[in-house]
């Protein structure tokens, strides 16, 4: 069959960002079968552009370089990434929003939630979809491996939200959650004590180090894997430890005023493991060794 020729245009049809409708060759019917094409800006004009006949059913064919095509499929991607969102918005606003409005009403006038929580930034542990957070309900940072420094270690995003959300909020819990496979663990552990590097994840979990310390006193005859998944639970106590190196935190956990947890979510198995800090214990232990109490598994 001899080749289709393009539809005269007017404009030459990368001219315009708006999409233009090229129609192919006609059915038995009679009507045209459309073919829409979206031409953009960004083409050079020299974009290899073919329509092609075939036994099949009408239909026009682009031919394009690599680095084109590669341009669409990116443009395509992002299209549909934020396309989710929206629809993802659009479900929450029509569901949860206009349903609960006098609630998201209030919210808009202020904050008074129960809970801080100190996650790790891992896109697979999502706090409010775990455990069920609702907006207002906690106030929350999430980091690379849910670690807390200590007061003397200086400012950081963590501990300026830590004195919002103690001082200013008055939250009554802080919750560090933890979790398997934690890469942040896993890059701590695999470190050299003396090794030198000028990258931030090293700068910062160093933060752990006393739980990779530990760990490897009590669980050197584990296998690594077995290791990271010791530690990813001591650096949780480690965090709630240091919590008691701010003063105002350890003021108000000894009035207490502030409770501080620690929990543990294993998305390989779905369970998880809840615990609150022992203050008087812990004190009684000098502060080196996290006391814990009202453990709970939740499977």
């Amino acid at each position: 069959m001899a080749a289709l020729q393009p539809t005269s245009l007017s404009k030459h049809p990368l001219s315009s960002g708006t999409p233009t409708q090229i129609f192919g060759s006609k059915v038995q019917s009679g009507d045209f079968l459309p073919t829409q094409f979206r031409f953009w800006t960004s083409f050079r004009s020299n974009t290899g552009v073919k329509l092609k006949a075939s036994a099949e059913p009408p239909a026009l064919t682009w031919e394009l370089k690599g680095d084109e095509q590669n341009g669409i499929m990116e443009m395509e991607s992002g299209c549909d990434l934020f396309g989710k969102l929206k629809n993802g918005f659009l479900s929450f606003k029509s569901h949860k929003y206009m349903e609960n409005l006098e609630r998201y009403q209030a919210l808009a006038k202020g904050q008074a939630p129960k809970f801080m929580v100190i996650a790790c930034a891992d896109s697979r542990v999502c706090p409010s979809t775990i455990l069920g957070f609702e907006p207002g309900e906690a106030f929350m940072v999430r980091n690379v491996a849910n670690m807390v420094p200590t007061y003397e270690s200086g400012p950081s995003e963590t501990n300026a939200a830590l004195e919002f959300a103690v001082n200013s909020l008055e939250v009554e819990n802080v919750f560090i959650i933890g979790h398997s496979c934690c890469g942040g663990i896993r890059a701590l552990m695999s470190m050299q004590d003396k090794a030198e590097s000028s990258s931030f994840i090293r700068s910062w979990v160093t933060v752990g180090k006393n739980a990779k310390l530990s760990t490897k006193a009590a669980a050197s005859n584990l296998s690594f894997d077995q290791q990271c998944t010791h530690c990813e639970k001591e650096s949780i106590n480690n965090s709630l430890l240091n919590l008691l190196t701010y003063p105002w935190i350890e003021e108000k956990v000894k009035k207490g005023m502030l409770s501080l947890h620690g929990g543990y979510y294993d998305f390989v198995n779905c369970t998880f493991e809840k615990w609150t800090l022992d203050y008087k214990g812990s004190i009684m232990n000098g502060k080196t060794r996290v006391v814990v109490k009202d453990r709970l598994f939740w499977c």
